[in-house]
């Protein structure tokens, strides 16, 4: 099954980081960065507003232990957002290019 991982980020810089190390490492065939987004969440018993970079990683649910895990260990925040969205259908190509790359 592939999944769409959805990592927000300080900003652009460090979605280009996490995206290139997903990448290089076959964890993910392609990812998608959409430089801005207005977040806002609740954290330490306050609301809080920022801007920040949503990275979009495209995968196989194998990875997402290890992806997980390296965005953990490069991320700068303390608890970063990496959610799993199951893909439930695709283009056969564009499924067979996502095998072809990250295996």
């Amino acid at each position: 099954m592939y999944i769409m991982v959805y990592i927000t980020t300080s900003g652009i810089k460090e979605s280009k980081k996490i995206a290139r190390l997903l990448v290089d490492e076959k964890l993910a065939a392609c990812t998608n960065i959409l430089p801005s987004i207005k977040s806002i969440y609740r954290w330490q018993n306050g609301v809080e507003e920022d801007s920040e970079s949503l990275l979009i990683a495209k995968s196989d649910t194998s990875k997402i232990d290890e992806i997980i895990e390296r965005v953990k260990e490069v991320h700068s925040y303390e608890i970063p957002c990496v959610l799993a969205i199951p893909i439930i259908k695709g283009s056969e190509d564009y499924l067979n290019y996502l095998d072809s790359e990250i295996n």
